[in-house]
């Protein structure tokens, strides 16, 4: 047949969007990507797929290399968790996928009366709040210290008839924080209530990270763990796996039904029609890295964690926040500085990517109980990262200097340079429709060129904090809908 373009064009219009992308190898991005540094696991990766492009993974009845590879992952996954006989799970499409599994099946096993709870360290990642939105759980997040980590009383005090499910994480993302998962654990299963371990970013490396407590499932009173296979098991997106202690566990986590006149729908993951690409991808690298190969990826992370952590330790201004566990951490301002020497970590951020590398800015947070979790910068650290050390290092030294002695944006300087008439009215504002959201943006200078955000973050992202997070919340939907409307 005839297409309606030619197929060699279309690809060369692909190319040339995909040049406009953050690299996605090299090193560059220290948020999103997990990069090997090993072409050969891309190419297995990228061959897997193409082997089973046609396959639906719906059906592992009818397209039984489905059942066979996801037997293969959940096995090679609960060895590398701790588990034993009892353990079992499912492949799901990422981590937020696999949380809100958990938080699923948590809520459907619930047995008391009224309104469950879920509860968490602030720090636990957005997926449990989307999770308590989307299955209607009341979500108790409990405030941490300032170096992220949450104290194992104050998570244990909010156990009650009434929770669901704790979840405590190996680690946190925002600050790396390994929470006190065998404590909680102990307490929870005194109280039978399930505790989910969200190890998404921990738990293909931690296996190997030295001066790690344990927290996978050799602790009693883990009953589920999700850890994400496109994450440092270095699948492409979206592979994740979810697994729970017993068997009837697993199973509340499906959904099924008969009660129609098409084929019996037998789902154990939220979607139905899925593409095997990348469970495919994931059980070709797992055999091809072996428990071997991740341990070798593991150390050549943890090396270049602590250069990275020690360059940063050096520089005059700036800190790691708290004890890191695993590879990613987050700077803040080092306030034991002079003033005319510290350095902002968003504007640092800022001047990274001036040079070419991009870290991740995260704003600041207040908490439930008055007290302020401090605006960072996150990078987070892959294999290939140990082949860019020497200009990686160098450009974050020259970024500090770049900007040392500047102070933050503060929310009273966002808001101040905001239209007066704007600023009137946000006290008072109301649910926004979509063209006075877009008419805010467009005011704070955000979205002009078809949503392009500004090259410098650090104003945005002390907007973000100066603003109600409901407000904020709005023009960032708004934000990123006009991003791809025709």
């Amino acid at each position: 047949m005839k297409f309606a373009q030619d197929p060699a064009a279309i690809l060369a219009d692909l190319a040339e969007l995909r040049a406009a992308d953050a690299p996605t190898h090299g090193g560059r991005v220290l948020s999103y990507v997990y990069d090997s540094g090993l072409a050969e696991l891309d190419e297995l990766a990228a061959a897997a797929i193409r082997a089973v492009q046609p396959v639906n993974g719906l059906d592992p009845t009818t397209f039984t290399s489905v059942a066979a590879m996801e037997r293969d992952l959940v096995a090679f996954a609960r060895g590398m968790l701790g588990g034993g006989d009892d353990v079992v799970g499912s492949v799901t499409t990422g981590g937020t996928e696999s949380c809100l599994l958990a938080v699923k099946t948590a809520r459907d096993l619930w047995s008391g009366a009224g309104r469950p709870r879920l509860v968490a360290p602030v720090t636990a990642h957005a997926a449990f709040q989307k999770a308590a939105h989307y299955f209607g759980l009341e979500l108790d997040l409990v405030p941490v210290q300032p170096d992220g980590r949450v104290e194992a009383a104050e998570l244990i005090a909010r156990l009650a008839p009434d929770v669901a499910l704790v979840v405590v994480s190996a680690p946190s993302y925002p600050h790396a924080a390994l929470d006190p998962v065998a404590a909680v654990a102990s307490a929870a299963l005194e109280r039978g209530i399930p505790c989910h371990v969200d190890a998404c970013i921990g738990g293909w490396v931690l296996p190997f990270w030295d001066g790690i407590e344990p927290w996978d499932f050799r602790v009693p009173g883990v009953t589920s763990i999700s850890a994400d296979l496109h994450k440092f098991g270095y699948a492409p997106k979206g592979a994740s796996v979810l697994l729970h202690r017993g068997r009837d566990r697993h199973r509340a986590q499906y959904f099924a039904t008969t009660r129609w006149p098409g084929y019996p729908v037998v789902n154990p993951t939220m979607l139905g029609s899925k593409s095997a690409g990348p469970l495919a991808a994931a059980w070709a690298i797992t055999r091809a890295l072996g428990r071997d190969g991740f341990g070798e990826l593991a150390a050549s992370c943890a090396r270049s964690t602590a250069a990275l952590t020690s360059v940063v330790d050096g520089i005059e201004g700036l800190r790691v926040v708290g004890s890191p566990a695993g590879p990613l951490f987050a700077v803040a301002t080092d306030d034991s500085t002079p003033a005319d020497r510290r350095v902002d970590p968003h504007h640092w951020a800022d001047a990274a990517r001036a040079r070419g590398w991009l870290l991740q800015l995260q704003p600041a947070l207040a908490q439930s109980d008055g007290s302020i979790l401090p605006h960072t910068t996150h990078l987070t650290i892959t294999p290939v990262t140990e082949s860019v050390l020497e200009p990686l290092s160098e450009a974050l030294v020259a970024a500090a200097g770049d900007v040392r002695g500047i102070p933050p944006v503060t929310p009273e300087q966002v808001i101040g340079s905001l239209p007066p008439d704007l600023v009137a009215g946000l006290a008072e504002i109301g649910p926004l429709d979509s063209d006075t959201a877009w008419g805010i943006l467009q005011q704070v200078g955000i979205g002009g060129d078809g949503g392009a955000l500004p090259e410098r973050l650090a104003p945005l992202l002390a907007l973000i904090a100066a603003l109600p997070a409901p407000l904020t919340e709005r023009l960032l939907v708004e934000l990123l809908a006009r991003l791809v409307e025709p």
